[in-house]
């Protein structure tokens, strides 16, 4: 068995260690305490939650913002004004000409009302190839679309030449008409056509 003198040394050396204070095991007479101060020791700093409030509130962060609220009012105003496709602007624009061009409240064949409707349909197609300069097979819709227009033009200048002449100037419209357009014939007519009635073909030597 260890003695009481031996047990009080292992004590204050493990509170040497430990640094705490440690108070031998001694009868009440002859009580004595032991002591230790710690090797170091850092006195902690009492400080109150409302002080650290007091702290963060006075200290105001810079306004440091890419855009302000007025900006974001007016890119969501110019979205909604875009926000229309141009092709619903187009097929509304196409009404109203169809309905300015037509001869009667009934009228869905008649030249004016169809040249209107592809006018407008023209310019259209033409806006969206120069954003577009790839879109082959809207370049060759566009091709037919010009084409028919044409001929229906051909065709209202023969039957009624001041409508044909009204709706060009109203719309803008580059066409010739069909007079103004050199024939074959009318062309060439006035030189001399190939002799021994060849054409394209080299004599053949005998």
């Amino acid at each position: 068995m260890f003695t009481r003198q031996t047990l009080l040394a292992a004590l204050a050396a493990s509170a040497t260690l430990m640094g705490v204070t440690v108070e031998a095991f001694a009868p009440p007479s002859a009580a004595r305490s032991i002591t230790m101060t710690p090797r170091t020791c850092n006195t902690p700093v009492a400080v109150s939650l409302s002080t650290m409030d007091d702290e963060v509130s006075t200290e105001e962060e810079p306004a440091d913002y890419l855009l302000s609220a007025s900006d974001l009012d007016d890119e969501e105003e110019g979205e909604e004004e875009d926000a229309t496709p141009a092709r619903f602007l187009s097929d509304a624009r196409i009404t109203e000409l169809r309905e300015t061009w037509r001869r009667h409240p009934t009228d869905t064949g008649s030249p004016e009302f169809q040249v209107a409707g592809m006018t407008e349909r023209i310019s259209y197609l033409t806006t969206h190839l120069k954003e577009h300069p790839k879109d082959y097979s809207t370049r060759r819709g566009l091709v037919a679309l010009v084409n028919k227009r044409r001929r229906l033009l051909n065709y209202l200048f023969s039957e009624d030449e001041q409508r044909y002449v009204d709706i060009v100037s109203a719309l803008g419209i580059r066409h010739k008409v069909p007079g103004a357009i050199a024939s074959k014939e009318d062309k060439y007519g006035r030189f001399p056509g190939q002799k021994g009635g060849l054409k394209g073909k080299s004599k053949m030597k005998k």
